[in-house]
């Protein structure tokens, strides 16, 4: 398991399985020199997140088997690219985030307060 830490100090634990999620689809919002996008946040999948994302470029509901992506819907835990959810978040409509499964690095991206304003119960 990863040593890696999340927005609040602590390890970073997992963000889903199912889908598998994480830049390296191991379950995990970790980071590395190959991820461009700097998949960090966990962020539950709304409705109006896909859309937004849809109309940014980057459709996430279509499935694409070629880079193991199943396509996403509402309630689905997804590791982010932290600027999209900073994007989404100065548009009014940043999906909810798992502050424990979030890298500690989001935080380049947006601070702790606008990311605890839009926190899952953990």
């Amino acid at each position: 398991m990863s040593t890696a830490k999340n927005v609040l100090g602590t390890e970073l634990v997992p963000c889903g399985t199912d889908p598998m999620t994480g830049f390296y689809r191991d379950g995990c919002c970790q980071t590395g020199a190959s991820d461009a996008g700097v998949h960090v946040v966990c962020a539950v999948m709304t409705d109006e997140f896909l859309h937004f994302s849809q109309a940014r470029g980057n459709d996430l509901s279509t499935p694409n088997p070629a880079f193991q992506f199943p396509g996403l819907k509402a309630g689905d835990r997804w590791c982010l690219c932290a600027g999209r959810w900073k994007e989404a978040y100065d548009a009014g409509v940043a999906p909810p985030v798992v502050l424990s499964a979030t890298h500690v690095s989001a935080i380049e991206f947006a601070n702790l307060e606008e990311l605890a304003e839009h926190a899952v119960p953990e």
